[in-house]
């Protein structure tokens, strides 16, 4: 390709911009390194924003557990997702939000799909439910401990790393990521959300991905070179239904 370092892949972007919006964000990205994208819904409007991506993941998340979801069409999608559990901030829901993730385990089951999984102050739950239903496929953003993360590997999911590993409060996240072996660690910018040093305080993009690349590289001691190629292969690895985007 005649480029330094080999393509970022970001496996988790939301989009709920206009066409032309999305189109901008894309092109930023291509010309930072990042030249796949894994356009990621979990409520109607993100679902939407998928629309026109080679990778695309389909679903509902926690926030639409309770109400009344129309059927999807997962033809053409790359997993399932984002689905999971969230106690932090809706502990109330805790047993719709089970029963919402359950059924989409089965349901991705049933279809082959990995699953893009959210999990936050839900540990043992989440645990519990991929026993219950053997799945496949990536915990998005984790924030978890290294003995969340190894319980998580043992069961075959391969983990994302957000933008989150550079604040300064988050040892935590440091600590795991450096727990995730090379064949199953994955980055992502989960945009807009949580923009990474040095551009926390913007609406986060996948171009940023390269910020969050960099720093996890220097922090497992490798080359950002080996790093992206590592990861984008993962990526294509757990998403082998999918497409590269041209």
């Amino acid at each position: 390709m005649g480029m330094e370092t080999p393509e970022l892949f970001d496996t988790h972007a939301h989009f709920e911009g206009t066409p032309e919006e999305t189109a901008s964000a894309v092109a930023r990205a291509r010309e930072a390194g990042v030249a796949h994208i894994m356009a990621v819904g979990g409520s109607g409007p993100l679902n939407r924003g998928t629309e026109g991506f080679a990778f695309r993941a389909i679903g509902w998340d926690r926030d639409q557990a309770g109400k009344e979801l129309p059927p999807l069409d997962y033809s053409g999608v790359a997993a399932v997702g984002e689905i999971g559990l969230d106690y932090h901030y809706s502990p109330g829901t805790r047993l719709s939000q089970m029963d919402l993730f359950a059924r989409q385990l089965e349901l991705a089951r049933d279809k082959n799909l990995p699953v893009v999984i959210h999990t936050r102050d839900a540990d043992s739950d989440t645990l519990g439910l991929l026993r219950e239903i053997p799945s496949r496929g990536i915990i998005h953003c984790f924030t978890g401990t290294p003995a969340f993360a190894r319980d998580l590997l043992d069961l075959g999911f391969y983990v994302s790393i957000s933008g989150i590993v550079t604040f300064r409060a988050a040892d935590n996240v440091r600590e795991s990521a450096l727990t995730v072996p090379d064949d199953r660690i994955l980055i992502e910018t989960d945009s807009p959300f949580l923009a990474p040093v040095p551009m926390r305080g913007n609406p986060n993009e996948p171009a940023f991905l390269v910020h969050t690349a960099r720093f996890l590289a220097g922090l497992r001691k490798t080359r950002l070179e080996d790093f992206a190629r590592i990861t984008t292969a993962n990526a294509f690895k757990i998403l082998s239904s999918g497409q590269p985007q041209r």
